[in-house]
């Protein structure tokens, strides 16, 4: 006989932030993350939260994505994919709800283009 043991299970926002940056970046046509300047969570979230802003209330979690596209994408199209692609992961391995996935075009990458 198996007894189920009642417990918790705590995810810190570092796992959420690279949840979200994985799955944003897997989706063809985003090229990078840009940095999200100032607030005093910058000094604290160096690095891995670049382009990722999360915030949890009960079992939701809100996310705000700034990214880079690549040139000659759909805009609408390439956006919808990242909101869909990071509620799937963030539901799919830690349970959680997604509130929204705001998405935050910062710019498009002509560099490799112009050389």
């Amino acid at each position: 006989m198996i007894e189920n043991m009642q417990g918790k299970t705590t995810v810190s926002p570092e796992v959420l932030t690279t949840i979200a940056r994985l799955s944003a970046l897997s989706v063809p046509g985003v090229s990078r993350l840009a940095p999200v300047s100032g607030g005093v969570n910058r000094f604290f979230k160096r690095g891995a939260g670049d382009g990722v802003r999360i915030e949890t209330e009960e079992n939701t979690v809100f996310i705000n994505l700034h990214i880079i596209l690549l040139p000659d994408v759909n805009i609408r199209e390439v956006s919808r994919n990242v909101q869909q692609n990071v509620t799937r992961a963030i539901h799919e391995m830690v349970g959680m709800d997604v509130g929204h996935v705001n998405i935050h075009i910062e710019d498009i990458d002509y560099a490799d283009s112009e050389a």
